[in-house]
């Protein structure tokens, strides 16, 4: 058997997001009006929004960046996780009267609306089902599956009485990316860092900490091959938040013994992933993210 202390901690979550933008108006209103986060910080060329007093998603304006290229490695979409239907059945309301769905789908796990920014980048938005009725295999393990989502459904579920804003307790429940190779970055998710796999296939894995469905998705789908170039557009730096400072010494630990560089910064550490996405990790006491 591992050694637990090999595994994240199961109450390891993800922090927040980190988007390099060009048209920063556009981005704020989009991630404010359609999605309902709320602005909690604008200072210099960086935006901060959130969910209450805790931060999901900052934008740090770029104007000149440009847009990622074909072939790049990055973002496939930040998920956003509302607590309740009414919430999504709000955010559907939102989306057909201001913006426009890419997708929808029933996980048997989760429920999930899709879209995109106005760059491109992908968001998704969802809810959870309860935990007791998450498709199990043979051996207890969570089922992940793509069905049809009944939008109507969701739609009756919405309360009239919403604000604009999601409701408080609404997390970044995970992020999916763009990897150039699952091998690699198996090595450095699972092997290094310490998350577990809870469903994988030949051009997807989906791992987490604990007993989550998952906190990262990570797909080979479309064929990227190259790290994104510093001064595109996306995803800059993605944000994970352990339980302790012993919880973030062990992080430390066990990515140095994988051969893995990594900095000092400002309330934590920070490495790069195999394809050079920017991964910074927080103890929770230090995570400067609403708690």
């Amino acid at each position: 058997m591992s050694d637990s202390r090999d595994r994240l901690p199961a109450a390891t979550r993800l922090g927040r997001s980190v988007l390099t933008v060009s048209d920063e108006s556009a981005m704020v209103d989009f991630y404010r009006d359609v999605i309902g986060l709320s602005v909690l910080s604008r200072e210099g060329a960086t935006t901060v929004l959130g969910a209450g007093d805790a931060p999901l998603l900052e934008l740090r304006h770029a104007p000149d960046a440009r847009p990622r290229p074909t072939d790049a490695t990055g973002l496939f979409h930040n998920a956003f996780l509302v607590p309740s239907r009414e919430a999504l059945g709000d955010g559907l309301a939102r989306i057909r009267d201001r913006w426009e769905l890419t997708g929808a789908s029933d996980h048997g796990v989760s429920e999930a609306l899709y879209l995109d920014d106005p760059e491109g980048n992908g968001v998704e938005f969802y809810r959870d089902r309860p935990r007791s009725e998450w498709p199990r295999d043979g051996e207890g393990g969570i089922q992940i599956g793509s069905w049809p989502l009944d939008l109507e459904s969701v739609a009756a579920a919405a309360d009239d009485g919403a604000g604009d804003a999601v409701p408080d307790g609404t997390t970044l429940g995970h992020v999916h990316l763009e990897a150039s190779s699952l091998e690699t970055d198996r090595e450095f998710y699972v092997d290094a860092l310490g998350f577990d796999v809870k469903t994988a296939s030949p051009k997807a894995l989906f791992v987490a900490a604990g007993d989550y469905h998952h906190h990262l998705g990570i797909n080979t789908w479309h064929g990227r091959s190259s790290p994104a170039p510093t001064d595109a557009r996306g995803l800059s730096r993605l944000d994970l938040v352990v339980p302790s400072s012993e919880a973030l010494e062990r992080v430390r630990e066990r990515l140095e013994d994988a051969g893995a560089a990594v900095d000092e910064r400002a309330g934590g550490l920070e490495c790069r992933d195999p394809d050079g996405i920017r991964i910074r990790f927080r103890a929770r006491s230090d995570s400067n993210d609403g708690e």
